[in-house]
């Protein structure tokens, strides 16, 4: 699993896969790249693949980078008395240029410029690890507001329990989109959290579902309004059934158009991952 925490840093999975190898709907086994750092090859048939959920081909070989890991890393904690001066830092943190020990040194002065307290630091590594256990678990802890709940996510707009939005914005406008999120989610008769790995713009917010209607609404809004502000619907979870509605909005009729025309074209016959990605109402 590609954890959000490396995505700032080396990029999401998509930039750390080389090559694959796939079988096509027609049994073809179709080699997506060279192990060269660099070509200037034709089509990117590796993001064409990976960007599909299944709906081109199914994958049977991927070759990955493998990064090192750092020799030196600080976790570090602290608290603010806005989402907006917590997001701001996250920003200012991601535009420097500094790493490890000498960007804890600038962390901190962000932190301090934008309200921040409670600042704390740690490497050594079983401190790190305590530090990370904490957000790691803030899912659960979550669920833990309203124990009467079965814990359950789903990534789609048909939920059950409970519902996982994941936008995802530039960054210059994820203090906008997290702060007008945070006033709608706290107005609602829901039990409504944000957790954020902002440093890629991306952010969740969790309800817990008492009202279906309601948590829909929401949903909505916040899809909506990340696309207003030039962002997507979908920062990681994928597309599947439940984000195709919102899909036309994002890119328009003539990409919907263009992806229909690939799927036709790589499987004429609709077996890979039928009824996926692309809306049905969509056609040539």
């Amino acid at each position: 699993m590609w954890l959000f925490s490396l995505a700032c840093r080396y990029g999401t999975m998509r930039d750390n896969v080389i090559s694959l190898k796939v079988v096509l709907a027609n049994g073809d086994i179709v080699k997506t790249a060279s192990r060269a750092r660099k070509s200037a090859y034709g089509y990117d048939l590796t993001r064409l693949m990976i960007g599909s959920e299944g709906n081109l081909g199914v994958v049977s070989e991927v070759t990955l980078w493998l990064q090192k890991i750092p020799v030196h890393s600080v976790v570090a904690m602290c608290n603010f008395p806005t989402i907006k001066d917590a997001v701001d830092v996250a920003i200012a943190t991601m535009l420097s240029e500094a790493y490890s020990r000498e960007q804890t040194q600038i962390f901190q002065r962000i932190v301090s410029e934008h309200n921040g307290s409670g600042f704390v630091f740690a490497e050594d590594p079983e401190a790190k690890k305590e530090f990370w256990k904490i957000r790691k678990e803030a899912l659960w802890a979550c669920f833990a507001m309203e124990p009467n709940f079965e814990a359950m996510i789903s990534v789609s707009s048909n939920i059950e329990i409970s519902l996982n939005e994941n936008v995802c914005v530039p960054l210059s406008h994820l203090s906008e989109l997290i702060s007008r999120s945070k006033q709608e989610l706290d107005a609602s008769p829901l039990v409504c959290t944000v957790i954020g790995h902002a440093g890629d713009g991306n952010f969740h917010s969790y309800s817990q579902e008492e009202q279906r209607g309601e948590a829909e609404r929401l949903n909505q809004f916040l899809v909506y309004t990340a696309l207003s502000m030039e962002g997507t619907c979908t920062g990681e979870h994928g597309v599947g059934t439940g984000k195709m509605k919102y899909l036309e909005k994002e890119l328009g009729k003539e990409a919907l158009k263009t992806m229909k025309r690939i799927k036709t074209a790589l499987d004429p016959n609709n077996i890979m991952n039928p009824g996926k990605l692309i809306p049905p109402r969509v056609c040539f």
